[in-house]
């Protein structure tokens, strides 16, 4: 059985954001990059420069990138994490059509896509300006192996077990 499916309908989707930063530009100059994982596919990055509200989550990623990205996989599961523009109303009500995975708060060991961007930030090479920062992390997404992702995505019954022998808190994974 395909692990990404299960009872062949359902795919867990995971879908999050992360800040990058890297090499001499200032900190506060990092990009909030968002992408949307699944066992077989990816969506495109999303690169964004300013602060992420309700508004322009819904706007600029769940009703461009996210809804698409969800109706072309039959039966899927969306998971997010609790940030507030993940969890303003107008995002709740955008989502309402669409099965979503609760999840629970400081869990992050149990998010796959935070793995990825972990990965992506241990590659991210030296970036002189925001604008090449933002074409270093648009290329390592384009080249990170769809087994990394499946290899996460396989992992998640041990993280599951993990997370619940350390009370739910922190695990070691």
């Amino acid at each position: 059985m395909n692990p990404g499916l299960f009872g062949g309908q359902m795919i867990t989707v995971y879908g999050c954001g992360g800040t990058l930063v890297s090499g001499t530009i200032p900190p506060t100059a990092g990009v909030m990059v968002w992408g949307v994982i699944a066992y077989d596919s990816r969506s495109t990055l999303i690169v964004m420069r300013g602060t992420l509200t309700s508004e322009r989550y819904v706007d600029d990623i769940l009703r461009p990138h996210v809804e698409p990205f969800l109706n072309g996989l039959l039966g899927a599961i969306f998971q997010q994490d609790d940030t507030r523009p993940h969890t303003a109303r107008v995002a709740q009500d955008f989502l309402r059509h669409f099965q979503i995975l609760s999840w629970p708060a400081r869990s992050p060991d149990l998010s796959p896509v935070e793995h990825v961007w972990d990965q992506l930030k241990r590659q991210m090479p030296s970036c002189h300006s925001v604008h090449d920062l933002e074409l270093a992390v648009q290329d390592l997404w384009a080249h990170l192996p769809q087994d990394n992702i499946r290899c996460l995505i396989n992992s998640m019954p041990n993280r599951v077990v993990a997370c619940i022998a350390a009370g739910g808190g922190p695990a070691r994974y």
